[in-house]
């Protein structure tokens, strides 16, 4: 292989520069389609954030496209323990689909808790573990930990469904 072929830029990273660039720019037109709502909390609003991150995704976009047309490119992964010539566990991804379409379709009539405790034990049937036992008290510690931490922490009520009164 000559030098030029190993210096020539990998055009396809251009294509995340530029999606870097258009989610910068989606980010800033949005964050000043927003109204300036100030109070004695916060008196600056809700703006300045997401522009200042919209700002920093074009920086990134426009280092990044530097970066690549001075052939720039990626170190391989030499510590991934992954045999890329294998096939797609199917089963593993489908069952992992099935877990979450399941707690899609039952965090609103039965609750955040109940259904996530079914999603976090398909997420780990599906990821191998057959400890089932142990993995619904898992599942009820997470789902209960979560619960009371959007909750108490930050003020977000999830669905309570059938356990209304009770949590």
């Amino acid at each position: 292989m000559n030098e030029a072929a190993v210096r020539r830029p990998d055009r396809a990273q251009y294509g995340v520069c530029g999606f870097l660039a258009v989610v910068g720019v989606l980010v800033i037109v949005d964050a000043a389609r927003l109204q300036h709502i100030a109070n004695s909390n916060d008196p600056i609003g809700p703006k300045p954030v997401p522009i200042v991150l919209g700002v920093l995704l074009l920086v990134v976009a426009v280092l990044y496209a530097v970066d690549v047309a001075r052939g720039g490119t990626g170190e391989a992964e030499e510590g991934e323990d992954v045999d890329v010539t294998s096939s797609v566990d199917w089963r593993t991804v489908l069952t992992l689909i099935a877990a979450f379409v399941v707690n899609l379709a039952l965090i609103e009539p039965l609750g955040w808790v109940i259904s996530g405790i079914l999603l976090f034990w398909g997420s780990a049937f599906a990821l191998g573990s057959r400890h089932h036992i142990r993995n619904v008290f898992i599942a009820v510690a997470l789902a209960l930990i979560t619960f009371y931490a959007f909750a108490i922490g930050l003020g977000v009520n999830l669905p309570a469904g059938v356990l209304q009164g009770i949590l």
